[in-house]
């Protein structure tokens, strides 16, 4: 009996790898440098094209990301009247009394209200209004965190300590690389400002030049992985290729800053796309944990010794809207 229940396990953990590994393809590498990218290819689960990023929708004004005086929890509202924006964990919003990074992935149905939402300083040293930004609301999002350290510590952690120390780390990091400090002198802790560094930026031209049209023509990509070094780092799949598009040049900006941090870290093996695969099927197989976050949307949480992917529900939508894996050690 106890072999039969043994044997049936095993074929239901089989299956279930199986069917996980039918519903991607992974590309070959595409490389530069130290860099490693392998598209995920798969079917939409979300067929409308009204969504905007947060960076499109603060740009248009549909969109305000308000200040609350809490370090760890901002206000949003989608003043939208057609288009729903989606937030991803990881987004900068430059403003307020401090730069934050918000912690959750939600898509913001159109005229939502206000929202409250999970966030991360991004910046220790100030609480006051900078130069002529507005201190009651974040002005943009153009930028996102750049390091696999600063997901965990914002994603699993949730630490405000681990997100500032990484955020100092990323910063001295860049600063060895470029030849010169990066901590900006208007606020020398902002990640963003740090990011906006007119060295760090040519320094990633060239990842930019090689990698960014790797997608071009490829109407059935939903996500990436990458490996630096040789060493898988992270993957994100999203619920659409048409929202991946929307965000590929972001993304594909973070991962290059990241590989440039490490430039001076040893190499290692090359990174296959079996590797990846195995990966992203390990990855799901954690302790499964749930948190219901802003609105109607709650995160998953499945985490192993080596691997962890948060994936973000939409409970009325009842779709995973954006799934991060991440490799730990």
């Amino acid at each position: 009996m106890k072999l039969r229940l043994i044997f049936c396990v095993a074929i239901i953990v089989a299956a279930a790898a199986g069917v996980f590994a039918q519903d991607y393809r992974i590309s070959k590498s595409y490389v530069h440098n130290n860099l490693s990218i392998f598209l995920i290819h798969g079917g939409d689960k979300y067929d409308k094209n009204n969504i905007l990023t947060l960076g499109e929708a603060l740009e248009n004004k549909e969109f305000v990301v308000y200040e609350t005086s809490d370090v760890n929890e901002l206000m949003v509202q989608n003043l939208s009247k057609t288009h729903d924006v989606f937030i991803q964990s990881g987004d900068i919003v430059k403003g307020g009394k401090q730069d934050r990074v918000l912690a959750v992935s939600i898509i913001v149905a159109a005229r939502s209200g206000k929202i409250r939402i999970q966030a991360f300083c991004v910046e220790s040293g100030r609480w006051e209004q900078r130069g002529g930004e507005d201190s009651g609301k974040f002005s943009s999002s153009n930028e996102r965190i750049v390091s696999k350290e600063l997901k965990l510590a914002a994603n699993k952690s949730k630490s405000q300590r681990e997100v500032w120390s990484e955020v100092s780390k990323a910063q001295d990091k860049l600063s060895t690389v470029v030849g010169t400090t990066v901590n900006d002198e208007k606020s020398e802790s902002s990640l963003q400002l740090s990011l906006e560094n007119k060295k760090v930026r040519a320094t990633i031209e060239q990842y930019l030049d090689k990698l960014s049209d790797i997608t071009d023509g490829k109407k059935d990509v939903i996500g990436y992985a990458f490996a630096i070094n040789g060493k898988i780092n992270s993957a994100d799949i999203y619920v659409s290729n048409s929202l991946f598009k929307k965000l590929w040049p972001r993304m594909l900006k973070a991962a290059a800053i990241e590989a440039v941090a490490k430039m001076n870290e040893k190499s290692y093996t090359t990174v296959t796309r079996e590797n990846v695969s195995a990966f992203l099927a390990d990855s799901r197989k954690g302790k499964t944990s749930e948190q219901t976050v802003s609105g109607n949307s709650k995160v998953v949480t499945r985490e192993s010794k080596d691997n962890v992917v948060f994936e973000a529900v939409d409970s009325v939508r009842k779709i995973v809207v954006h799934a991060n894996y991440v490799k730990i050690d």
